[in-house]
């Protein structure tokens, strides 16, 4: 048998299926290219925008965190401030309160102080050529029958602004006794003006008095402005059971802790334990000094009022 050659036709059925289906799948494939290329493009538009919001907003947050702070500072300065102000408010009423009161006291002072100015003011630094016979029982509201006068005196740096008038005052108290059997003058501190004279009296003499006033003046012993150690010694040292004694306490300030302490303190030293009696009056003449405040005057005015004695406050 001859066999038939088969022929081979490219263009068949077979093909065209095929090329249908690849041309076919190029338009598929540039369709949708062309439609992801344009969601692309729409979409990085989109997320640029939202970028630069988010951008946006974030600077205005910071900005906003920045003014909240500046405000939160500055609040706390005013609040501060505010505290300051009212504490300063209630130093300034405190402080107005304290002066109120001392001008109070010093009113006090200056009323009962009207009869013994007038007496002091007369007498000098001579002792009068003529002395009195008779000894007065009492000058001014002062007491002036003990034999025997101890002064005390604060010789703090306060007190030695005024140290002239002072010392005019030392004479004056020293004129109300016109003769006294023996004196004494210490500071503050109990030291003795004349230390050769320490634990004893100096005689009362015209020449005397006028020696120990002029080296009164010239003293330079410092001290403490407290007049408690000065009394402590002059009770232990100079009072005793058997003689009038009256101690004179020269002051400006006190700055010791306490009052009805010390008060107490003193007043037991100066009772005898057998009967209650006093070994001295005790007088206390307050002055008015750049340093000068009402605490002297507090313990001084109970402290003569329960030791038999008077106490003076001297106006300016």
């Amino acid at each position: 048998m001859k066999l038939r050659k088969r022929e081979f036709d490219i263009f068949n059925l077979s093909f065209l299926d095929v090329i249908s289906c690849g041309f076919g799948a190029v338009v598929m494939l540039v369709l949708i290219s062309k439609t992801n290329d344009d969601v692309s493009i729409m979409g990085k538009g989109e997320v640029d925008g939202l970028l630069k919001t988010v951008i946006t907003l974030e600077n205005t947050i910071s900005e906003l965190k920045q003014i909240i702070k500046i405000q939160l500072s500055k609040s706390n300065q005013l609040s501060n401030e505010k505290r300051r102000l009212q504490t300063a408010s209630i130093q300034l009423e405190n402080k107005i309160q304290q002066q109120q009161d001392k001008q109070t006291s010093l009113t006090t002072d200056v009323q009962g102080l009207s009869l013994v100015q007038s007496t002091l003011k007369q007498a000098s630094i001579s002792t009068p050529k003529k002395a009195n016979t008779t000894r007065d029982e009492e000058v001014g509201g002062i007491p002036v029958d003990s034999d025997y006068v101890i002064f005390i005196v604060d010789t703090s740096g306060s007190m030695k602004q005024i140290w002239n008038r002072v010392s005019s005052e030392i004479i004056n108290v020293l004129n109300i006794h016109p003769e006294v059997k023996g004196f004494q003058i210490l500071n503050d501190m109990g030291t003795s003006l004349v230390s050769g004279y320490d634990g004893k009296w100096m005689p009362d003499t015209p020449r005397r008095r006028t020696s120990v006033i002029s080296l009164f003046s010239n003293w330079a012993e410092m001290s403490n402005s407290s007049p408690v150690e000065g009394i402590q010694i002059a009770l232990l040292k100079y009072a005793k059971p058997n003689i009038t004694t009256s101690i004179y306490v020269f002051g400006d300030d006190y700055t010791g802790a306490s009052y009805d302490p010390i008060i107490e303190k003193i007043t037991k030293q100066n009772s005898l334990a057998s009967s209650g009696k006093k070994l001295a009056k005790i007088h206390g003449i307050g002055f008015v000094s750049p340093g000068t405040t009402n605490r002297f005057g507090i313990l001084m005015r109970e402290l003569t009022k329960q030791n038999g004695g008077t106490f003076l406050a001297l106006p300016l």
